[in-house]
């Protein structure tokens, strides 16, 4: 059966018509929700029913409370097993979703949900596995390994959530989830969240969900056109110094900067207070009180950078905010239209900024399917916008310090005393006491020791054609990796998948980069044979990732990564998903290859 749910439904049901009750209903009213979203009202009926889903919406259509909320409302909170597991695709979006449970499961007592992602170290899961959780936020390869290690037991589980499965098809996860699927009781509720409906997402809905009702959501949700969005490529070592410089150029008023977690909004209003911003922090742990006073500062002029989450900044209203600043960006666009949605009120003319990583270039299409707008891509501020803007201000303060005749008066009596006791020119004294008055901190920038500019720039070229998102390049070719970084820089690692076990470049660089934290540059040459792989790694990997690497499972396989003792891999002119691949099948013949030296023949005599 194939609903199709407009957006714009003219008598929507509230949550309680719905089928939410108790605190799951009082939780989401405290947190501003009122009307269900379409993808709500058609499927929270549908799942308290019991019945499996297939639902087919855009990224931001609310779909997260869509689930969520029937598995709260049936979650049995004595029994402290897992009943529910959410499959997603990435680290970040497994963070978000706990972060909703949590936010919707705050009126419900005992309730525990556990993110469980590559990267986090396993004692804290294995911890939180053993005191016993309800509900499983992870992703495909970390829950692979708990599975296989006998830590995690899903023989109870009653509900399975398998949300953007497009997006996990893509990173080369569709093996995994089949054997998370394969390992899970038969008796269970399904739902399957995807934007796109391609043939293998059908064939795994025809396989793994019973009679599932099919539900296809319209979105036609847009921002206001008062509202400038632009967005910045910029990884996630370089954020803070770049939201510095934007700070420095930008004609702001007031500012939200929003990040994904609690922890991240008191670490980085940390970090501006240090700059000499006043910044403060408020998430879900702020007290009221606190939360209050922070708005009313900000109102009145006394604060001038919030740092919030997206629950915290629920409903904020304030006039004089001028900027938002998405530091890190949403993987739900309902998330992104409601927080640039901050600014821009009343009327008024507002500015969104969005920082993006290169990983994460594959959401701006969905943020402008989302919104109906393109959101224009931005330059880093030069060295030279930013001393233009300081000696603006320095202008500034030196002609606002005139205003103050008396106290003028005063300083001129004791730089004349200065000049005829030192013979000084009073133009040499004045630079003195600018150099006095700056302190360490020199007033203007170097251009040449602008190190922030040449990271930002290499993280703002566009992915090759066919890059692990599937973005074209429209660029010309980038001269080649050798060129950009030595060979000695790089240390080959052999992993025990291959081309056997139908694996591709782009699982490897998926997988690696979910576990390891590794970025698009961290990667070299990639090397698939017929029953392992090699691939390059940076030489100076810690050894930290390298622990956590070595629990990686690609296609199901556990890789057993360690340093490659053959000859190593040699580039080849052949690339695929934005790296440079080379099966033994592609090598030139024998007698051209370069991985072995060249032996003259012997001769009889």
């Amino acid at each position: 059966m194939l609903t199709d749910a407009p957006e714009d439904s003219p008598a929507t049901p509230g949550f309680e018509e719905l089928g939410i009750t108790g605190p799951v209903l009082k939780a989401i009213k405290d947190l501003g929700y009122e009307t269900p979203s379409p993808i709500q009202a058609a499927t929270i009926p549908t799942l308290l029913s019991g019945r499996d889903v297939v639902g087919q919406a855009q990224t931001g259509t609310g779909k997260t409370a869509a689930f969520a909320l029937p598995v709260l409302e049936r979650l049995d909170v004595s029994q402290k097993i897992p009943q529910a597991l959410v499959l997603a695709p990435t680290r970040e979006l497994a963070l978000q979703v706990c972060e909703a449970f949590e936010s919707y499961a705050s009126k419900m007592k005992g309730v525990h949900v556990l993110p469980v992602y590559g990267g986090q170290g396993y004692g804290v899961q294995l911890s939180a596995l053993r005191r016993g959780v309800h509900v499983i936020v992870g992703t495909p390869g970390r829950i692979m390994d708990h599975l296989a290690k006998g830590t995690l037991d899903l023989s109870e589980l009653k509900y399975l959530v398998l949300d953007e499965a497009d997006e996990m098809l893509k990173m080369g996860f569709a093996e995994d989830v089949e054997q998370i699927l394969a390992q899970t009781p038969s008796e269970k509720q399904v739902a399957l969240f995807s934007a796109t409906m391609p043939p293998q997402i059908r064939r795994l809905a025809q396989k793994y969900l019973s009679d599932p009702e099919e539900i296809s959501i319209k979105s036609k949700t847009a921002t206001g056109t008062n509202i400038t969005q632009r967005y910045l490529v910029v990884s996630y070592a370089q954020k803070v110094d770049a939201l510095t410089r934007i700070l420095e150029v930008e004609n702001f008023d007031g500012m939200i900067v929003f990040v994904r977690t609690k922890n991240e909004t008191e670490t980085l209003a940390e970090k501006l207070r240090a700059r000499g911003y006043s910044a403060t922090a408020i998430n879900g742990d702020v007290a009221q009180v606190q939360r209050e006073r922070s708005v009313n500062q900000l109102k009145d002029g006394k604060l001038d950078i919030l740092v919030a989450t997206d629950v915290a900044a629920r409903g904020l209203d304030v006039e004089r905010i001028s900027h938002v600043i998405n530091f890190d960006i949403p993987t739900d666009t309902e998330s992104y239209v409601h927080r640039i949605g901050r600014t821009g009120r009343a009327g008024r003319t507002g500015d969104a900024i969005s920082f993006i990583t290169p990983r994460e270039r594959y959401l701006l299409k969905h943020i402008e399917k989302a919104t109906r707008q393109q959101p224009t891509q931005m330059q880093l501020p030069t060295t030279d916008d930013v001393n233009t803007t300081r000696l603006a201000r320095f202008d500034d303060a030196i002609t606002a310090a005139l205003g103050d005749t008396a106290r003028v008066e005063k300083f001129r009596d004791v730089i004349s005393h200065y000049v005829r006791n030192h013979d000084v020119p009073e133009a040499d004294v004045a630079a003195a006491l600018a150099i006095v008055s700056q302190g360490d901190t020199p007033l203007l920038l170097d251009p040449a020791e602008d190190r922030l500019a040449k990271a930002v720039e290499a993280d703002n070229r566009p992915p090759r054609e066919g890059g692990a998102r599937g973005t074209r390049d429209t660029r010309e070719p980038r001269e080649p990796r050798t060129e950009r970084r030595g060979r000695g820089d790089y240390t080959a690692y052999r992993i025990e998948v291959g081309r056997r076990h139908r694996v591709e470049p782009r699982q490897i660089v998926g997988a690696l980069a979910n576990e390891g934290g590794l970025g698009r540059d961290d990667f070299g040459v990639i090397n698939i044979r017929p029953d392992f792989s090699t691939v390059e790694l940076p030489a100076n990997l810690s050894p930290t990732v390298l622990e956590k690497l070595r629990d990686t499972r690609i296609s199901g396989r556990l890789i057993e990564i360690k340093p490659d003792r053959g000859p190593g891999a040699r580039r080849s002119d052949t690339r695929e998903g934005g790296y440079e691949r080379r099966d033994r099948d592609e090598r030139p013949p024998r007698g051209d290859r370069e991985d072995k030296p060249f032996r003259k023949p012997r001769h009889k005599s």
